[in-house]
């Protein structure tokens, strides 16, 4: 089944990818936590030497992920 053009573009405009870095030892363990989240978002790491990783989720879910995320035992750097 294809998308409509119109039903396409609404999901991308919905779309949030954020930039983030943390030490490298982390990436997991962040991974694993947003994970469990389930339907908050998911990451992806985009430089593991350099810590980078890359949290996509949606406009209406960013507000709560970027929450959790700060409280988590892991000091993540938002870019």
């Amino acid at each position: 089944m294809k998308l409509s053009e119109h039903a396409e573009n609404k999901y991308l405009d919905n779309g949030v990818i954020v930039k983030a870095r943390l030490d490298r030892s982390e990436i997991q363990m962040l991974c694993k936590l947003v994970e469990g989240l389930g339907h908050l978002g998911i990451v992806t790491t985009t430089n593991k030497e350099l810590g980078e990783v890359m949290l996509q989720t949606t406009k209406d879910c960013w507000p709560e992920l970027k929450k959790v995320v700060e409280k988590m035992p892991i000091e993540v750097q938002f870019l």
